[in-house]
């Protein structure tokens, strides 16, 4: 017989000397063999061993342990992160790396940040705005030195959707509802980076941002048209009207705008995909957008056709200080700043944290978005609206090996010279050529690939995708997120309170217990079922936990293939070892069950409980009511403590059926080779 420890007494002496503690101990009638077994230590529970409780003790005291230790250097690295890197700058091996990528990406922000205030209703030139004030602030307060932060179409579709219901994109109040968003973004990102609850948002699933993102593109890139058709088209964030409203205007249809705007848009899609595909042409890619603004501004200064419409006037220098205003529409706009927020946490921090592990370089999610919140408020002083990480002008400027914040300051300073030289030349920039840079930028964004691989992974995050992005389509923005959130956390909710349980049985030749189903090999025993409960036990699935355990009681015999033949289940083994943490419900769940089990003679057996979990069941009164001497440190010892008792159990019928068959009540020698037989097969 295989022996768990040498080390450690009979498990005879054991239930002997805890029996008389215990409500049920169930001793094994007649002669047994010792079954050795690893003790396990059970928790101190009486009232001078707990420690006093002290309310948010466990969340201060790692805060207080760290505040102590920092030194004046620590803190100014937490205040302003830009000094990691400043201390530690080599500038004849980074300034001249660092150089190029801000070049690169401050040609390829110039054209973009107009053609997205245009998106968002704004004139362009709060788009320069927008990625002016903003990258200097993040590039001294946020922790990546990769990520390129500015105006964005996801943003600025949502700036659209949100400011379209209070005032008309050619009001002032416009403009101000937009600079007074950006505070408000601003100071929920650096609420939640201070409080450090970016984890919130990683309830929602990726499936969500996935389909909101791919539906958020086909709408942005359909309200682009317009540019291109040469006539107006219906301002919404659903499909049906934008594509009602262009088959309504058919009649008014322009060729120039049309072949202008498709030629750009050709152009810049060659260039990107080319730039993508050979490392050595990558420049192309940021190049794009400024190549289809000058042949567009080009086309119009020399021919001047009547039907493309240009950008404009704009304003000449460098934005003002002034305190955004229009305050009353604040609770108005607090939904929209929400979403808006969420969008930098999982865009954003999730693009700034890729970066940071692909340089090799330490970044904290909660710091980045307090960053990000800063670079917003400071921006609204200065005529800003919302700025967040742009994935492809991040990709562009990690490609170029950009190695510090020092590449977005020299991109502010590209965009500042645009401000005060080159507004002058913008006002002849055809609209449509504005439109293709957008439509070129999102095409990107419609993930079919994702849904792709979810239908081949997993059909019920395909599933998700398809509800978020059909919602987001036909019924706006808003009403998108929140199916789709709230389809997520009924997942979520779904399988908490559905926990997988499963069945175990020991694989041959080993001491090892998988689950039957995933190993068909394995084999149980008669009267012993072993169950894994593969979640934490709380009150929501504590019942769902309970109704399994009543169902493997029968279902499990057809697993049964080792041991004595026995007519009904002797024992019920939990395997533990998975459960994180169990509540008090779950704990008085537990023990109406023991009762119940108690009531049809069958004894629960506990294996390898955590020591939260196992504190738990202590200090409820749970290990004294099912006795000490039935908590185990494996599954394989909580299995030969059973096979004793059951073949124990079993032991007289077997030599009372073997007299009568052979006759021969008093053979020893038949006796003793019974006795013998092993109690764990290999």
């Amino acid at each position: 017989m295989p022996y768990a420890s040498l080390s450690v007494k009979d498990l005879t002496s054991l239930v002997s000397r805890s029996g008389s503690g215990s409500s049920s101990s169930l001793k094994p009638p007649g002669q047994t063999r010792p079954v050795k077994v690893i003790p396990l230590q059970h928790p101190d529970t009486s009232n001078e061993a707990r420690p006093p409780s002290i309310p948010f003790d466990d969340i201060f005291s790692g805060w207080t342990a760290k505040i102590k230790r920092m030194r004046l250097v620590d803190w100014i690295d937490t205040l302003f992160p830009c000094f990691r890197w400043i201390r530690t700058y080599r500038w004849s091996e980074y300034f001249k790396l660092d150089l190029m990528a801000g070049i690169t990406v401050g040609i390829m922000l110039v054209p973009q940040a107009m053609s997205y205030a245009k998106l968002a209703g704004l004139p362009p030139i709060y788009g320069l705005y927008s990625s002016f004030v903003p990258i200097f602030v993040y590039a001294i307060f946020g922790s990546s030195r990769q990520l390129a932060i500015g105006p964005v179409a996801l943003v600025s579709l949502l700036v659209s959707n949100a400011l379209g219901g209070i005032a008309d994109s050619n009001e002032e109040l416009h403009i101000e509802l937009a600079i007074l968003l950006a505070l408000l973004v601003g100071i929920l990102e650096c609420i939640m980076g201070l409080l450090r609850l970016g984890w919130l948002i990683r309830f929602i699933s990726h499936s969500v941002i996935s389909g909101f993102t791919s539906a958020s593109a086909i709408v942005i890139g359909l309200s682009q048209v317009k540019y291109f058709l040469g006539y107006s088209i219906a301002r919404s964030s659903k499909i049906v009207p934008i594509v009602e409203s262009i088959i309504a205007g058919a009649d008014k249809f322009q060729w120039p705008p049309f072949l202008m705007g498709s030629l750009i848009l050709v152009i810049l899609q060659v260039m990107k995909h080319v730039g993508k595909a050979r490392k050595e042409l990558q420049f192309l890619r940021a190049a794009g957008p400024l190549t289809g603004i000058v042949l567009g501004t080009t086309i119009a200064k020399i021919f001047h056709p009547p039907s493309i419409s240009l950008v404009g006037e704009i304003p000449q220098g460098l934005p003002t200080f002034s305190f955004p205003r229009s305050f009353d529409h604040a609770k108005t706009l607090l939904p929209t700043s929400a979403l808006i927020t969420g969008v930098a946490i999982l865009e954003s921090v999730g693009i700034a944290k890729a970066l940071a592990a692909k340089n090799r370089y330490e970044l904290d999610s909660n710091s980045e978005l307090f960053g990000l919140g800063v670079a917003n408020i400071l921006g609204s002083l200065f005529s800003s609206y919302p700025s967040t990480g742009s994935f492809s002008r991040s990709a562009v400027n990690n490609e170029s090996e950009a190695k510090t914040g020092l590449s977005g300051i020299i991109t502010g300073i590209i965009i500042g010279c645009s401000l005060l030289f080159l507004t002058p030349v913008f006002k002849y920039i055809p609209q449509c050529a504005l439109a293709a840079i957008v439509i070129s930028a999102v095409s990107g964004l419609v993930d079919y690939d994702e849904a792709i691989f979810l239908w081949c992974v997993d059909k019920r995050d395909f599933s998700l995708w398809i509800i978020t992005s059909t919602t987001t389509l036909f019924f706006g923005i808003e009403i998108g997120v929140l199916v789709g959130v709230g389809f997520s956390l009924a997942f979520v909710i779904h399988e908490s309170a559905n926990p997988h349980i499963a069945v175990l049985g020991r694989l041959p030749g080993t001491t090892v217990y998988r689950n039957i189903k995933q190993y068909p090999e394995a084999y149980t025993y008669n009267g012993i079922v072993i169950v894994r409960i593969d979640a934490p036990i709380y009150f929501a699935n504590i019942s769902y936990i309970k109704d399994r355990l009543r169902e493997y009681e029968v279902a499990v015999d057809k697993y049964t293939n080792r041991g004595l033949e026995v007519e009904r289940i002797y024992f019920v083994i939990l395997e533990m070892s998975p459960v994180t943490h169990i509540d008090s419900s779950a704990v008085e769940a537990l023990k109406e069950l023991y009762q119940e089990y108690k009531t049809r003679d069958i004894q629960l057996a506990i294996s390898n409980p955590n020591k939260d979990v196992h504190l738990t069941i202590a200090r409820s009164g749970m290990v004294e009511l099912v006795g000490k001497e039935w908590f185990f440190v494996r599954v394989h010892d909580a299995v030969q403590v059973c096979l004793q008792y059951v073949q124990s159990s079993n032991l007289e019928d077997k030599k009372s059926s073997f007299s009568k068959r052979y006759g021969c009540n008093n053979n020893s020698s038949s006796s003793n080779a019974l006795l013998k037989e092993p109690l764990l097969s290999p």
